[in-house]
């Protein structure tokens, strides 16, 4: 043995042969040997690489829409929710409304017995109540209508239409809705 070989190895035997690293060509290669549709000499096809293509961009496009239609659905959410909370404000003053249609209910009726000192306060509360959404349904000799008139008396009258001859109590709409029918009797 030479002394350069003895200096070389270590005591107690020779070294092990170190592994060299692989070009980078080498590693590319394997991964393209890997690829499923790998022909002959390792390398897929340039239709199996399309349809690979084809392949994944279906799937962005699947995970594309499937997005866009639950960003849809959450804004219908959001959108039915908030006409939820809206209409529960309208039943609630609504309700609030109802409860003060005694109120009223009592102006007119001593108004009708000549209390005329009545009649500001009533047209106070008529106007603060009308400027959020109440519209009072007191007309006489309007056309009947059973969607917002309840008929307790009936007259006959000349032509077969049937009118409204008298107001017995007033019937109010709150924001469009009917909140109690006017108590009429109708001619006709």
């Amino acid at each position: 043995m030479s002394e350069a070989a003895e200096v070389a190895s270590p005591p107690g035997g020779p070294a092990p042969a170190e592994e060299a690293p692989l070009p980078e060509e080498a590693v590319v290669a394997d991964e393209v040997d890997d690829h499923p549709a790998a022909g002959p000499g390792g390398l897929p096809s340039v239709e199996d690489i399309l349809g690979d293509l084809e392949r994944v961009t279906a799937e962005r496009d699947d995970y594309l829409a499937l997005a866009q239609s639950k960003q849809a659905e959450l804004e219908n959410l959001r959108k039915r929710v908030a006409k939820q909370q809206a209409d529960e404000v309208t039943r609630r003053t609504a309700a609030v409304v109802r409860s003060l249609l005694p109120v009223l209910d009592a102006f007119d009726y001593g108004i009708g017995h000549g209390d005329e000192s009545l009649r500001p306060l009533q047209a106070q509360l008529l106007n603060i109540l009308a400027s959020e959404g109440l519209e009072r349904i007191a007309e006489a000799d309007a056309v009947f209508d059973p969607e917002q008139h309840e008929a307790v008396a009936h007259e006959p009258g000349e032509d077969g239409r049937q009118v409204v001859a008298e107001v017995m109590r007033a019937g109010y709409r709150w924001q469009g809705h009917l909140v109690r029918p006017a108590m009429v009797r109708v001619r006709g």
